[in-house]
């Protein structure tokens, strides 16, 4: 399942998992509620034990209990599993939510609220059975008519969110009896196991007073009534959000007590609180990777991660601006696709690597990754930086700097110079946004086209965004699902007013692809189709992708163990893989 960025890694790889111990010493208590640093969140109400300074790397026994505390730099934008866009929100949601079924490191489906499962002949049919012992959080038994009834309404609203597309082409969702789901889908539909695992099961007696879908949509969900091993306590919007053990879980009790997710003004205030030991997780920035390798009360784990970082740009056509939220301001000149190429040519990926990632990057292509197998298009020709191409690109075209301002501008207007306005997620980013801001300004007036920076907040930047679309280009990111098709939707026409779409970007012949690949089980068949898709992409430049993330995660040593990592790399620290199982370190 797809999610925005910037705080974690969405969805878990397709390879296998292990068990990491942590190793660390006896830790002394401090007082309730620690200094905080400039710039940090309000202390959480339940405070914990800071970690010993003077820590060592002796093995220690594990016991269970115990509060985590994982610190972030921007907050959930909504708890509402209709609603939600930003990765902070996920993982919350996917804690507090159960699915029908999981997907495990290995790219395996493996039980949650379906205890088993099978399918018809034909592959259209897939019939559940549920674990007999599940209930809300509330006490409230849980039944197949709850999730006859959450698929009922996703696929009834039509702008319910990132989790809608994966109730497309469900032809009926039944309930024979309290125990048994009968999912029937209109064709054989490709990777369906991703389908069900991206659905929150919802509480039918919670959502059914809603009588529209606008209710539905504004409802905050602040008490989070859901069947998952984890349940919500208490959620203060910007500052934190507490989560409690579900310790009679029917499937995965949690062996720790708690998880505090904590907010921070900035970066540097979220790295303090980690080296004294105010949280015991983050995702550090790349520039204090090493000096927290240093630090042996913490543990520094890189991987490969299933993200990527997205220039995006706003080429919404006046015909296709939603007509009721659309502002589509965009600049003109990113309507022309030649403008686009000329950009992508003007950029230097592994100049923006080197001094914003500090080189724990690769170069990105589109939005299938080398993390997506053989669907990944690795022949696919890139745009090689080139700014003398870009500048006859864009002088053919008619684009010229007629007042000697270094500035061009539209063919015939010199009124409207190639000046754009460019955002970011300034509370996800930090410095980094700040350092990629620069770096490619500079590289885009050599082509004579000037970037007016302009960072925003996640929340702001949303609203401006999609389906609004009122920018010229956003930098930002996206998490995406261990099907290769995961991301490819979201430039699909369909999802222009829905605002999942952010660049406006039609073409049927790409959406009559997406269509096809949905229902194409064929392995072969269906890269084919995803190659093609991946090519019309390069070509059209909706995106230009500079990146490809590596996870990054760090974490104190001497407070928990037992955090799933695999041999290959890929992290599930801060999902919910991990908190099921870690331990406390005494």
């Amino acid at each position: 399942m797809p999610a925005r960025l910037w705080s974690h890694v969405i969805m878990a790889a397709a390879i296998a998992a292990m068990l990491l111990a942590a190793c660390g010493a006896p830790q002394a208590s401090t007082p309730s509620a620690p200094p905080q640093a400039e710039g940090a969140a309000p202390a959480e109400p339940t405070a914990a034990p800071a970690p010993d300074a003077a820590a060592t790397d002796a093995p220690q026994t594990a016991t269970s209990g115990g509060t985590l505390r994982i610190g972030r730099t921007a907050a959930p934008d909504s708890l509402n599993p209709g609603v939600w866009y930003l990765a902070e929100a996920y993982e919350i949601i996917f804690l507090v939510y159960d699915s029908l079924i999981a997907t495990n490191l290995r790219n395996q489906a493996v039980p949650q609220l379906a205890r088993e499962w099978s399918v018809a002949e034909d592959g259209k049919t897939w019939t559940f059975k549920l674990h007999e012992g599940a209930k809300w959080h509330d006490g409230t038994p849980l039944t197949a008519e709850d999730v006859v009834f959450t698929y009922q309404m996703i696929q009834g609203f039509d702008s319910f969110g990132l989790i809608k597309d994966y109730t497309t082409l469900i032809e009926r969702v039944e309930a024979p009896d309290p125990t048994t789901v009968v999912i029937a889908f209109e064709d054989t539909v490709a990777n369906t196991d991703e389908r069900f695992s991206g659905v929150p099961i919802l509480p039918k007696h919670i959502w059914e007073q809603f009588e529209s879908e606008q209710e539905a949509l504004e409802f905050e969900n602040l008490e989070m009534i859901g069947s998952g091993p984890f349940r919500m306590a208490e959620y203060r919007p910007g500052e934190f959000t507490r989560l409690t053990a579900v310790k009679d879980h029917y499937l995965s009790p949690p062996k720790i007590d708690e998880v505090i997710y904590r907010v921070f003004g900035n970066d540097d205030a979220m790295v303090q609180a980690l080296r004294t030991g105010e949280v015991d997780l983050i995702i550090p920035p790349e520039t204090v990777i090493r000096t927290l390798q240093n630090d042996p009360n913490i543990r520094v784990e890189i991987g490969d991660a299933l993200s990527l970082t997205d220039i995006i740009f706003n080429v919404t056509e006046p015909e296709n601006c939603p007509p009721e939220d659309g502002q589509c301001t965009g600049h003109p000149a990113l309507r022309d696709v030649r403008v686009r190429q000329a950009l992508a040519h003007a950029t230097d990926k592994q100049q923006l690597i080197d001094v914003v990632k500090l080189g724990l990057a690769s170069p990105g292509l589109g939005l299938v990754m080398p993390g997506h197998g053989e669907a990944f298009h690795a022949e696919l020709q890139d745009y090689a930086y080139d700014v003398a191409r870009a500048n006859q690109i864009l002088d053919e075209a008619g684009y010229a700097d007629t007042d000697g301002d270094g500035v061009r501008e539209m063919p015939g207007d010199p009124s409207r110079p190639l000046r754009l306005r460019f955002s970011y997620p300034s509370d996800q980013f930090g410095a980094d946004g700040t350092r990629f801001a620069e770096t490619l300004s500079a590289m885009w007036r050599e082509a004579g086209v000037e970037l007016n920076v302009q960072p925003l907040e996640a929340d702001a930047l949303t609203s401006v965004c999609c389906p609004a679309f009122d920018f010229d280009v956003i930098l930002w990111g996206w998490g995406a699902g261990v099907d290769p098709a995961s991301l490819l939707y979201i430039l699909t026409t369909e999802q222009i007013p829905t605002g999942v779409s952010e660049t406006g970007y039609s073409n049927p012949e790409y959406d009559a692809l997406y269509e096809q690949q949905l229902v194409t089980v064929d392995r072969e068949q269906r890269k084919e189709l995803l190659f093609k898709m991946q090519e019309i992409i390069m070509r059209d430049v909706p995106y230009i992708i500079p990146y490809y993330g590596q996870a990054v995660e760090a974490y104190r040593a001497d407070r928990f163990q037992g955090w799933v990592i695999d041999p290959e790399g890929v992290l599930a620290l801060s999902d919910r893989i991990s908190l099921v199982e870690i331990t406390p370190v005494q």
